[in-house]
C-alpha cells in the first residue's frame, strides 16, 4: 500500500487483513481462525524497558491464494510489556508471505552509543536493525546479493518492494526463488561480540521452485498446500558464515560452506567465533578476519548451539552433535524424492557421505 494510504491506528488488523478467497478451502470458517503465525523461536528481554521480544511464524496455509491480504500478525516482530502482555510495537516483515519465510529468528539486543537497538536476521534474507523501545526501522539490507523475491525494503513504511516474477500462486510453478523456504538464516542463532561490535551469522544459500496447490482445511490433518524443491544458490554452495555490522547494515567478511550452517554461533571475549557444520566439522575462526584457526570432525552433523563455561579455573567449549531438524529430516527418515522433507531430501542428498542415519547425539567438550 502506498505511504499516503497508510493510516494509524487501525483496529482489528489481525482479523481484517485475512480476506476470503473463492471456494471453500477454509471449511466454512474465516481464514484468520486457523491462520498460523505460531511462536516457536527465541525470546529476548530488556529489564529497563520491561519489554519481551519475539517473532511469529508463517501464515497458514502455504498456498497464498486462499488467504488474500497482509495476514497480520503472522511474520511479525513484537515487543510486549512483560507485566500486562500489551504490545508496545509490532512490525510485520513479510506481509502476505508467499514463501514460508517465518520470522521466528531471534532479536539480539545491543547498544550503539546512546542508541538502544535490536537486530534480527530474517529467513526472508534481510537483516533488520530497529530501535528497541519504539520499533522504528533503522536498517533493512540484504544479507546476500542473491536474495531476489524483493529488491529492497522501504525504510519509511517497512514494506518490502516485491518482485512479481517470484510471487507464488496456485497451480503455477515459480522457479529460481532466492532464498528457499529454509531462508538465508533459519532459527540457528547468531552471536554478537561487544569487542568487535559485529554480529556472527550462520547462513543458508539455497533457492527453490515453489508450486502452491489446492488444499482444504480439515481439523487435525496436515495442511501444507505447496510442493517445494531446492537447489544450491548461484555461488554453487549451500551455506556460509559471515560477520555483519548491524549499525551500517553491511557484511564485514564472509566464508563459504558446502552445506547450510545449521548450528548456532558463539563469540568469545578472546575474539574467537565457534560454529558447526552439517558435514561434522566444529570450527573456530578469528573474529576480526574470519580466518579459520582450528577444526575438529565430530561423529555427526551439528545443529546444536556452541556454549562455553569455566570449571576450576579452566575454560571449556561444548557443542551437541547429531544431525536432525529440517536439515536432517530426510536423511533420518530415509526420504529420497526431491520434494521430500519439504524440499531438503534432494538438495542435501550428499550428506549421506558424512552422516549415518539416524543421526546419533553426543555432547562434545573441548578445553580452550
Amino acid at each position: 500500500m502506498p505511504k499516503d494510504r497508510l493510516k494509524f491506528p487501525e483496529d482489528n488488523l489481525g482479523v481484517r487483513t485475512w480476506l476470503k478467497a473463492q471456494g471453500n478451502a477454509h471449511g466454512g470458517q474465516e481464514p484468520w481462525q486457523h491462520g498460523g503465525g505460531p511462536v516457536w523461536g527465541w525470546f529476548s528481554y530488556d529489564p529497563k524497558l520491561n519489554l519481551v521480544y519475539y517473532g511469529t511464524g508463517n501464515p497458514s496455509v502455504w498456498n497464498p491464494d486462499i488467504r488474500p491480504g497482509d495476514n497480520k500478525w503472522a511474520m511479525t516482530l513484537f515487543a510486549r510489556d512483560l507485566d500486562t502482555g500489551q504490545a508496545r510495537w509490532g512490525y510485520q516483515l513479510t506481509p502476505h508471505d508467499e514463501w514460508d519465510y517465518d520470522s521466528v529468528n531471534e532479536l539480539i539486543l545491543w547498544n550503539h552509543g546512546s542508541h538502544k537497538l535490536a537486530t534480527h536476521f530474517d529467513r526472508n534474507g534481510f537483516a533488520y536493525t530497529l530501535a528497541r523501545d519504539t520499533g522504528k526501522l533503522l536498517v533493512a539490507n540484504k544479507m546476500h546479493p542473491f536474495v531476489n523475491w524483493a529488491t529492497g525494503i522501504d525504510l519509511q513504511t517497512g514494506i518490502p518492494l516485491k518482485d512479481a516474477r517470484y510471487s507464488t500462486h496456485q497451480d503455477q510453478e515459480t522457479s529460481a526463488i532466492c532464498p528457499s523456504a529454509l531462508g538465508v538464516k533459519n532459527m540457528q542463532p547468531a552471536a554478537y561480540s561487544p569487542q568487535s561490535g559485529w554480529f556472527y551469522v550462520p547462513l543458508n544459500h539455497l533457492c527453490m521452485q515453489y508450486e502452491a496447490v489446492e488444499a482444504k482445511y480439515v481439523a487435525g490433518q496436515p495442511w501444507a498446500g505447496a510442493s517445494i524443491t531446492m537447489q544450491p544458490g548461484p555461488e554453487g554452495v549451500m551455506g556460509g558464515f559471515m560477520a555483519w555490522d548491524g549499525w551500517q547494515g553491511k557484511r564485514i567478511w564472509y566464508k563459504q560452506e558446502a552445506y547450510p550452517v545449521w548450528s548456532g554461533a558463539l563469540a568469545t571475549a578472546g575474539r574467537l567465533v565457534f560454529y558447526g557444520t552439517l558435514d561434522r566439522w566444529f570450527k573456530v575462526l578469528d573474529a576480526n578476519t574470519g580466518k579459520e584457526l582450528w577444526r575438529f570432525q565430530l561423529g555427526s552433523g551439528i545443529v546444536g548451539n556452541p556454549m562455553t563455561y569455566s570449571h576450576q579455573g579452566k575454560q571449556y567449549v561444548a557443542v551437541f552433535s547429531g544431525i536432525g531438524g529440517w536439515a536432517g529430516v530426510a536423511l533420518n527418515q530415509g526420504l529420497s524424492e526431491d520434494s521430500d522433507g519439504a524440499g531438503t531430501a534432494g538438495v542435501m542428498r550428499g550428506l549421506k557421505q558424512f552422516n549415518a542415519a539416524p543421526g546419533g547425539g553426543a555432547l562434545n567438550v573441548f578445553g580452550l
